[in-house]
């Protein structure tokens, strides 16, 4: 039984190793690979290892602390499939797991030892241990961005605001074509996502145009995705994704569109590094900091403006 545990662990652990390789080099196959690996572990490996430990022991007096361990382990490792995923509800599970192991795991395991005298106290400080190293980590994972990175976007968004500024000062094209209205959409889309993102900021998009450093938590990660979903936006940032994609298609059909159309993927960064589309809306907004979610607006909104404003004589 221990040996077939042994290869059962080794398994499930190269499974997880091999998804992370595979996702940190956004290669395909990563999630499922994790995701069975992750399966496997608290699904197959850890209720055997726990019965095969809890069967040795010979006693029922440790049932309840085998019961929550494994509960904490899944729990735990649901978040982190979740998180890793960029899969809805990632935030709200990664809340619960975070705390999860200090508010339901430790109290059990610390009264159920408590009541058995021939434990080891050595385990007991191994344990605490390994919680406060889990504390360190998070807590390092959950560090804001510098104050440079912050302060590099707010000087790409006002030399953004430079550029949307003269090309605003253009003269109006004569006609108007397909393209123009579907780039109006965009633009659209876009004034909306800010007003949302910034109404739950507090602050006007005017204030968010004259001075950038007015923004509340500008190196927080996942506020801006919330106050999508908040919106209806479901997921965050799909009505944007689907206008873009509708208006590379419009500059696919159009004539004197076609060299912009071979680009407009890269100018709009719709390619996902995981190669995966669905993921888009996830890594543009769930998971990325406020500061450059905006900046990304902005960026975003000054390419558009600059496609309408081509002469119509240029693009033929």
């Amino acid at each position: 039984m221990k040996q077939k545990l042994y290869i059962l662990g080794i398994f499930t652990t190269l499974l997880i190793f091999i998804g992370i390789v595979l996702k940190l080099n956004h290669m395909a196959g990563a999630m499922i690979t994790i995701t069975i690996g992750i399966a496997s572990t608290f699904l197959l490996f850890l209720p055997a290892a726990l019965v095969d430990n809890f069967k040795s022991e010979g006693t029922r007096q440790n049932l309840l602390l085998y019961i929550v361990t494994w509960i904490t382990c899944f729990v735990v490792f649901l978040a982190a499939l979740f998180k890793i995923g960029h899969w809805p509800l990632a935030g709200s599970l990664m809340l619960i797991a975070i705390p999860f192991p200090y508010i339901v795991f430790l109290p059990v395991f610390l009264i159920v030892t408590s009541k058995n005298r021939n434990f080891n106290i050595y385990n007991t400080v191994f344990v605490l241990m390994l919680l406060v190293i889990n504390s360190v980590f998070t807590g390092l994972l959950a560090l804001n961005v510098s104050k440079t990175r912050v302060d590099q976007s707010f000087s790409l968004s006002g030399n953004y605001r430079t550029i949307e500024g003269i090309v605003d000062n253009l003269p109006a094209a004569a006609t108007e074509t397909k393209v123009d209205k579907d780039v109006d959409e965009v633009l659209k889309t876009i004034a909306d996502y800010r007003a949302i993102i910034l109404t739950q900021e507090k602050i006007s998009p005017e204030q968010w145009r004259d001075n950038p450093e007015t923004l509340l938590s500008p190196d927080s990660r996942g506020l801006a995705g919330q106050a999508l979903l908040n919106s209806g936006d479901r997921p965050a940032g799909i009505r944007l994704f689907n206008s873009l994609k509708n208006l590379v298609a419009g500059l696919e059909t159009t004539p004197g569109y076609s060299d912009i159309a071979g680009i407009a993927p890269a100018i709009f960064d719709m390619q996902v590094p995981s190669g995966f589309e669905e993921e888009w809306t996830s890594w543009k907004f769930n998971d990325n900091h406020l500061s450059w979610v905006l900046i990304y607006l902005d960026g975003l909104e000054a390419n558009l403006k600059m496609i309408k404003a081509i002469p119509i004589s240029v693009k033929k």
